[in-house]
């Protein structure tokens, strides 16, 4: 089971906490939609900011989105 949330209100002049949530949330665009994992934590976070945002529950699994790779690092001489 997964989450759809949508950045439905604006984040502007709001408690620096919520939008650091929103943020937490990967919403960064009024009307951004991602689609999460269904997860005490994301609910939570969901409570948190529920005036900010949309949700509903969807079928089937949030996708898995790969971790992005560190650069090696390059030693100067």
């Amino acid at each position: 089971m997964a989450l759809k949330v949508k950045l439905v209100r604006s984040v502007a002049s709001r408690p620096k906490d919520q939008r650091e949530t929103v943020l937490g949330l990967g919403l960064k665009k009024l009307n951004q939609e991602r689609i999460l994992q269904d997860t005490p934590a994301i609910r939570g976070m969901i409570a948190k900011v529920t005036h900010l945002v949309a949700w509903e529950v969807v079928e089937g699994e949030a996708p898995v989105r790969p971790r992005r790779q560190r650069r090696a690092a390059t030693k100067e001489e």
